[in-house]
């Protein structure tokens, strides 16, 4: 049974917190906002995500740059915040910019959000902030939610050492060109991806990088999110009618393995020699990649060159 003292302090505990956060978000607001550009994160999905902090720069400055100013709205009429707003996106940066600039040499307070996550993180921001430092403008970063970093996390993969590669080429020669220079990083990998290329762009990476282990996050913060684990080959197997899909996704990649744990040519043509004795090429290719957890391309390209000699 638990003790009356403990069930008390447990009881007034949420009330606590709720004051406690009152306090800190009104001290934060009371404060003047410094001028100068903010790079503000905002929540990708639970809108509980979002910082004091972040609350307290979207409640004081003095402009908002949002990339889709309709879908911010939502946000801020959540927390009851009312901010001038102006878009900027990819197609009217140029545009933009040197207004956004031009506020900031006034000595305004511009706040920057896209529309889920950090800004400058696959959205568009680059250009302004490295205009705004080399104009000596304070640019200052309010951190908080990111995809990426959720879905590495929460992927079971290493952590010390991650690459972070954006979105890969839509086309298939182009993306497995990029997985090419990708291939020998050693880091964790992370991509964003569309529903509709999903099942191509895994294909592809699957045989280019091999049988690595992935994971595929979605929906992430929110209430259906899932990760889905498992080796790169069955992943793209899983994931192959990706018409389906709707969204975004998160794809982690592990590292490529140590040179000494991969199997060498003639230890594979080997195995194939046995295999071919028994089976089918196509699935002696198929059953040699999985023994020795290889590419199956790999295993594919040296059982061409064996049928050749």
């Amino acid at each position: 049974m638990q003790h009356q003292p403990d069930k008390e302090r447990i009881d007034e505990a949420p009330g606590l917190a709720v004051t406690r956060a009152g306090e800190v978000l009104a001290d934060l607001i009371a404060r003047p906002l410094a001028p100068g550009l903010y790079l503000v994160a905002t929540p990708i999905g639970n809108l509980a995500d979002i910082s004091l902090r972040a609350l307290a720069v979207l409640a004081r400055a003095e402009l908002i740059a949002a990339e889709d100013t309709r879908h911010s709205k939502k946000l801020l009429s959540h927390f009851g915040l009312r901010a001038e707003m102006t878009p900027y996106h990819e197609h009217n940066a140029e545009r933009e910019r040197p207004r956004l600039i031009a506020r900031l040499r006034a000595g305004q307070s511009v706040a920057l959000i896209s529309d889920a996550g950090t800004p400058l993180i696959s959205d568009p921001g680059y250009k302004l902030v490295r205009e705004a430092l080399d104009a000596e403008l304070p640019v200052t970063s309010i951190p908080g939610p990111s995809a990426a970093l959720a879905a590495l996390t929460s992927a079971g993969l290493p952590t010390d050492t991650f690459l972070f590669a954006g979105f890969l080429p839509p086309k298939s020669g182009p993306r497995r060109s990029r997985l090419e220079e990708l291939k020998s990083a050693p880091a964790t990998l992370l991509f964003f991806e569309t529903a509709p290329r999903l099942g191509k762009s895994l294909a592809d990476m699957a045989s280019v990088l091999g049988p690595r282990e992935a994971a595929i996050a979605k929906e992430l913060t929110k209430l259906h999110e899932s990760v889905t684990r498992g080796r790169l080959d069955r992943l793209a197997a899983e994931f192959a009618e990706s018409e389906t899909l709707k969204g975004e996704y998160v794809v982690v990649v592990a590292p490529p393995a140590d040179d000494a744990d991969e199997p060498g040519d003639e230890m594979i043509l080997e195995q194939l020699e046995k295999a071919l004795k028994l089976d089918s090429f196509r699935d002696a290719v198929r059953s040699v990649a999985e023994v020795l957890n290889v590419g199956r391309a790999r295993v594919y390209e040296l059982g061409l060159k064996l049928k050749r000699d």
